[in-house]
């Protein structure tokens, strides 16, 4: 059967297409584009309209933020860091005789004089609480403990040790065994434990920690808790067998068991 092809009509050309399909795929992504505007518009509107509502609380808050930004930079400049220095000066002369009576030069005066001071100087003491807040201040609660532990004030040694705070891990160890050191000469042998054994864990090194583990395991036997006493000596004979703790540890473990 013969096929024929209506008058006028001639096929398309697959280049007419083609055209007609990209003209098409152009306007629907013009489309998408100017909704994706049209919507970025009235969001800019309405992020306009609240601003220009709460104009008066945002500044507030910009210029709140900023006075405390200047004020805190000034109080940097203008008063902390004048206070760190002058508390360090006036630390210097209680340093010197604490460094004295540390060398056994008449300890107990020279001890005494660095927590009241003399020579027109502040002692720990003095420091301690006019100066709180600064570096020296918190430094003279751990002086102060110290002088005052060596001199038989237990409770003094140990509200100004506990106020001691610090960074640094070593020194953190020391405080707290004092802490422990003085509970265990004011016969609490409980709460002496108690900081021997935060004192050993604070920070694992070679200095501190097979100390404060001899202090607990030895303190652990005179309250009769051999299982722990055995646990702080066996930890000093298999961890810390080069300190100076681990010479007489085998005889403590003969101790415990």
């Amino acid at each position: 059967m013969a096929t024929y092809n209506k008058r006028g009509y001639k096929p398309a050309k697959e280049k007419e297409v083609t055209e007609v399909t990209e003209d098409i795929q152009v306007i629907e992504k013009d489309s998408t584009t100017a909704g994706v505007f049209s919507t970025l518009d009235e969001t800019a509107s309405k992020t306009e309209d609240f601003v220009a509502k709460n104009q008066n609380v945002i500044i507030g808050v910009v210029g709140a933020i900023a006075l405390v930004l200047v004020g805190y930079l000034a109080y940097e400049k203008f008063v902390a860091a004048p206070k760190e220095d002058e508390a360090a000066t006036e630390m210097f002369q209680a340093q010197q005789y604490f460094q004295q009576a540390t060398d056994g030069v008449a300890s107990d005066s020279l001890y005494k004089l660095s927590l009241k001071g003399a020579e027109g100087k502040f002692g720990f003491v003095d420091i301690a609480d006019k100066y709180s807040g600064t570096d020296a201040g918190n430094l003279a609660n751990y002086y102060a403990g110290i002088a005052y532990l060596n001199t038989g004030k237990y409770t003094e040694a140990i509200d100004y040790l506990g106020k001691f705070k610090s960074d640094d891990v070593v020194l953190s160890a020391l405080a707290k065994g004092a802490i422990g050191d003085a509970y265990s000469q004011n016969k609490q042998p409980k709460e002496a434990l108690e900081y021997y054994v935060k004192a050993a864990e604070s920070n694992k090194n070679d200095f501190t920690t097979p100390r404060f583990l001899l202090k607990a395991g030895k303190t652990a036997l005179e309250l009769k808790n051999n299982e722990d006493a055995l646990k702080y000596f066996t930890d000093i004979k298999e961890n810390f067998e080069a300190s100076p703790e681990a010479a007489s540890v085998d005889v403590l473990i003969g101790l415990a068991q």
